[in-house]
């Protein structure tokens, strides 16, 4: 989707969680599993502030990116904050599909899948709330479609 997104923009593409990994030589499970997620947090607040010194960028963030409200506050200063929400049975459909979650990405509960994304989502949802410009669902729509819903609401002034 960023991808995508970025180039219809015509701007560069980042992802924090790659950036992180690919900064620290360790996949964010082994980050986790080694150095406990406190420190995890702190390396993706580096990545946060990095990627908010830069202009015309896409970026892609972990979804616990916004528990921390320096992250918040350092990516609305930079940019606008899109929450891209999507049903929990899409979320688990989609991390099927991505080769890195299983490999790269720690569980966060000791649940099975749905019920650790439920769960997840509704600690979250509060969060997501507040730190969005405004929110895009995904269900069951295209990425170009997405795309441009996101740029329209880019352009829509009364956005901010």
């Amino acid at each position: 989707m960023g991808k995508a997104l970025a180039a219809k923009l015509g701007w560069q593409f980042l992802d924090t969680d790659s950036l992180l990994v690919s900064e620290s030589g360790i996949s964010i499970k082994e980050i986790v599993e080694t150095h406990g997620w406190q420190t995890f947090r702190k390396l993706e607040h580096a990545i946060v502030e990095q990627v908010c010194t830069l202009d015309r960028r896409v970026v892609a963030t972990g979804g616990g990116i916004i528990l921390n409200a320096d992250n918040v506050t350092l990516m609305k200063k930079s940019g606008r904050l899109v929450w891209l929400r999507a049903k929990p049975e899409t979320i688990k459909t989609r991390m099927r599909q991505d080769r890195d979650t299983r490999d790269f990405r720690p569980a966060l509960t000791s649940k099975d899948s749905i019920a650790e994304i439920e769960e997840t989502l509704l600690e979250r949802e509060p969060h997501y709330r507040q730190a969005m410009d405004f929110l895009v669902d995904t269900d069951g729509r295209r990425i170009d479609e997405l795309c441009d819903v996101i740029i329209q609401q880019l352009a829509d002034p009364y956005n901010v």
